[in-house]
C-alpha cells in the first residue's frame, strides 16, 4: 500500500484520475479491453470529475463495474448510486463504454448478488477505484467486515455510523430515511484488482485513514486490509491525512 498527500481535493482528484487513467491505458494496450470498478459518494466527487476528461482513452473498450447499490432503491431516487454513476460518469464520457454493468437491487438481492458476481468472475478487474467511509469501511462492507467470503457480491445490513455518513452528506432528508440494508462488492473481491485507487478527501475521514494507515489490519477496520495490497494507493487531502503520525 502506498499514500500519497495532495495539496487539497482538486489535486487528489487529479493525480487519482490520471493514476486510474494510465492503468486504463496499459490494459487496453495489452489485452484491448480494460475492466474497472467505480465507486459513488462524495469522496469521488473530483476524481470522478478529472477521469471523464482523461485524454486518449477508447471509452468503448472499457467495461465498468458497479460497486455497491441499496437494496430497494429506485435508479430515480437523488441517492441511488446507479443514478449518480450514470449522471456523473457514463453520460460525461465522450463515448459510450463497451459495458456497465449497473446493480440493481430492487428486486431479488440475493439473485442480483448471484448476476453480478458470475459477471465479474470473468473479467480480472485492472483498477478498482473506491473511497474509505467514515466508519472505516471498503464499499458496504462495514466493520467487523467478512474477510473471508469468496463471494464477489454480498447483501450486508449498515451499520448506524455508516447511515449518518449518508445522511450527514445530504443523500437523505433524514436518518430514518437511510436504507438498513445494500448490495456490496465483498472484501475479497475489491482485493482480487490488480490495482487499486482510493480516493478520500475531508477531516471527517482523517481517524478512519489513520487506523487503516498505521492501525493493525482488522475487521473492525475494514480499509486496513489494504495495508495487503501491493498496488493499493490512497490519495488523500491535508485534512484527511491529519492525524497521521508520519505525513
Amino acid at each position: 500500500m502506498n499514500v500519497e498527500i495532495c495539496a487539497d481535493k482538486q489535486e487528489l482528484g487529479q493525480r487519482a484520475a490520471a493514476a486510474g487513467a494510465a492503468l486504463i491505458h496499459a490494459a487496453i494496450a495489452d489485452r484491448g479491453v480494460a475492466h474497472v470498478i467505480v465507486a459513488t459518494g462524495a469522496s469521488q466527487f473530483e476524481m470522478l470529475g478529472e477521469l471523464v476528461k482523461a485524454p486518449n482513452i477508447d471509452w468503448s473498450k472499457v467495461v465498468f463495474f458497479h460497486l455497491d447499490e441499496y437494496v430497494a432503491m429506485p435508479m430515480t431516487h437523488p441517492a441511488s448510486f446507479r443514478k449518480y454513476l450514470k449522471e456523473r460518469l457514463v453520460e460525461r464520457l465522450p463515448q459510450a463504454p463497451r459495458a456497465f454493468h449497473y446493480l440493481n437491487a430492487e428486486g431479488d438481492p440475493i439473485t442480483e448478488c448471484r448476476r453480478l458476481g458470475d459477471l465479474i468472475k470473468q473479467h480480472p478487474i485492472d483498477v478498482a477505484f473506491i473511497g474509505i467511509g467514515e466508519n472505516g469501511h471498503l464499499a458496504f462492507n462495514d466493520p467487523p467486515a467478512d474477510f473471508t467470503t469468496e463471494e464477489p457480491y454480498i447483501v450486508v445490513t449498515l451499520d448506524d455510523a455508516c447511515r449518518r455518513q449518508q445522511f450527514g452528506e445530504g443523500w437523505f432528508p433524514t436518518f430514518e430515511a437511510v436504507p438498513t440494508q445494500a448490495i456490496s462488492m465483498s472484501i475479497r473481491q475489491i482485493l482480487k484488482s490488480s490495482a487499486i485507487i482510493c480516493s478520500v478527501p475531508d477531516e471527517r475521514k482523517a481517524a478512519a485513514v489513520k487506523n487503516a494507515i498505521e492501525g493493525s489490519i482488522t475487521p473492525h477496520v475494514p480499509a486496513s486490509i489494504l495495508q495487503q495490497h501491493p498496488r493499493a494507493t490512497i490519495y488523500l487531502d491535508p485534512p484527511a491525512a491529519s492525524y497521521l503520525s508520519k505525513k
